[in-house]
Formats: structure tokens, C-alpha cells, sequence
């Protein structure tokens, strides 16, 4: 069973005022199949961890490790890290002028496989995707994300996630923007991967409507860089009726 272990991790970003420490000791495990949701107010450090599992510069790891089955993931570049298995959803995906999503999908798909994909399964699997997530075929030509809505990023995203078959999946707010039909498409995508490839989730949100769809294993509250709490589905609820506010409160108290 693959594990995504997170111990003890620090991470600081350079500002216009100087380094400043956003996470401050993560502990976190994610084993194979699991759906692991971490809600919390702006500005505590979710998407901070996000871009971390993924490799992104901006941020500084200054203690902790973060290891897939064993191996030091902190020590991959970023495309190893997707070779590995590792996976993010992007809460604002970026447009690539130029480049078809047919293009992209295929490219990626190549990179970390070590092969291309034969042309006439490939084909029938993109297909059979978009058919799923209801993207009319017309978008395998168009630039990636360009002229996007919200909600067809989004759905493109989980296109990538259902095709590229990742180990585990960190999903930055994939909810945001998404009325309720892309909201249940999109959920409706990270359903089938799980139980088709049995992806491990980190699910990243400030609501709990996505929740009702992709229900969790865990649900963890995240506040000034680090797990204030951590349960069940349940916690979910009780935060939807009382906030952060007492979270909160206790942070600024220490």
C-alpha cells in the first residue's frame, strides 16, 4: 500500500517585509485510497502545503520531511515528483497560449510514463474521459485553459487527474468557482479515480458542499501553519455551523 508521509514540516516564503514562516509543523499521512479533506480560514497555509508536496520554488522547506513510500520527495525536482505518482490540482490553473489540450494531455502522459501511449487507445481514453466529465470533444483542440470559464478548468484538471493516474492527488481548491452541476461532474471524476486506480486525496477546501460529494476518511482543521484538529466527516459539519472563530482564537493566544 503506497503511503504519502508529511513530519514535522516548517516551510517560510520571502515577502516584501522579509522571510516570514507560514507552516509550522505538519503532521500528516495519506495511505492509498484514502480522501483526507483540510479546511481552514484564508490565510493559514493549505495552498502553502500544496505547492510544497509539488515542488514549487517560492517555497522554503527549513525542517520536516515529506516521503512517498520511503523515498525523500523533497529531494525530487518537480517532474520527478510527478513521475513518482504525485499529482496537484491547482486552485487557479494557468493558460498555455499554443498548446492544445490534446497536445498537453498526450505530452504529459509520455513524460511520465516513459512512452507514448498507443495513439488508438489513447484516443478512446481521452474520449471516454471527456465524454464523462461532459466536455464536448471541440475542447481536445483548444489552447489549454485559454478562454476557459471557471468551471472548465476546473473540469480539465480532473481530466488530467483521470488520464495521468497519479498515486495521490493534492487538490487546492478545486470547488471554488464551480456551480452545483460542475461541482458534482467534478466530484463525479474524483470518485471514479479512487476507486479505479485507488488514488490517496488531499482534498483542500474552505467549504463543505464539495464534501457532500467526495465524502472524507479524515477531515483535518488547519490553522497558523499547522493541524489544530482532526476527526471524522462529522468535524466537517460542526464547522460548517461554528466557524474557525475559536481555532482561531487559540492561535493567536500562543
Amino acid at each position: 500500500m503506497s503511503v504519502l508521509e508529511i513530519k514535522d514540516l516548517h516551510v517560510t516564503v520571502e515577502t516584501d517585509q522579509g522571510i516570514k514562516p507560514i507552516l509550522r509543523g505538519v503532521d500528516l499521512t495519506i495511505n492509498e485510497g484514502e480522501i483526507h479533506a483540510i479546511m481552514g480560514p484564508n490565510g493559514s497555509g493549505k495552498s502553502t502545503l500544496a505547492y510544497t508536496i509539488a515542488g514549487h520554488p517560492k517555497y522554503t522547506v527549513t525542517g520536516g520531511t515529506i516521503t512517498l513510500d520511503g523515498e525523500d520527495v523533497l529531494a525530487m525536482t518537480v517532474d520527478e515528483r510527478a513521475r513518482a505518482g504525485l499529482f496537484l490540482a491547482m486552485q487557479y490553473p494557468v493558460e498555455i497560449p499554443g498548446v492544445s489540450v490534446s497536445n498537453f494531455l498526450r505530452t504529459a502522459k509520455t513524460a511520465i510514463a516513459g512512452e507514448a501511449p498507443a495513439i488508438r487507445g489513447w484516443i478512446k481514453e481521452v474520449r471516454d474521459s471527456m465524454s464523462n466529465l461532459r466536455m464536448d470533444k471541440s475542447f481536445a483542440e483548444r489552447n489549454v485553459n485559454e478562454g476557459f470559464s471557471g468551471g472548465e478548468k476546473k473540469r480539465t484538471e480532473i481530466l488530467q487527474l483521470e488520464l495521468l493516474k497519479p498515486r495521490f492527488a493534492v487538490l487546492d481548491e478545486t470547488d471554488s468557482g464551480l456551480d452545483v452541476d460542475a461541482l458534482k461532474i467534478v466530484s463525479e471524476g474524483v470518485n471514479r479515480a479512487k476507486a479505479t486506480t485507488g488514488l490517496g486525496v488531499l482534498l483542500i477546501t474552505h467549504y463543505t458542499r464539495i464534501l457532500r460529494y467526495i465524502r472524507p476518511d479524515f477531515v483535518h482543521v488547519f490553522v497558523a501553519g499547522r493541524i489544530a484538529e482532526q476527526g471524522g466527516p462529522e468535524l466537517a459539519d460542526r464547522l460548517e455551523d461554528e466557524g474557525y472563530d475559536r481555532y482561531v482564537d487559540t492561535a493567536n493566544v500562543e
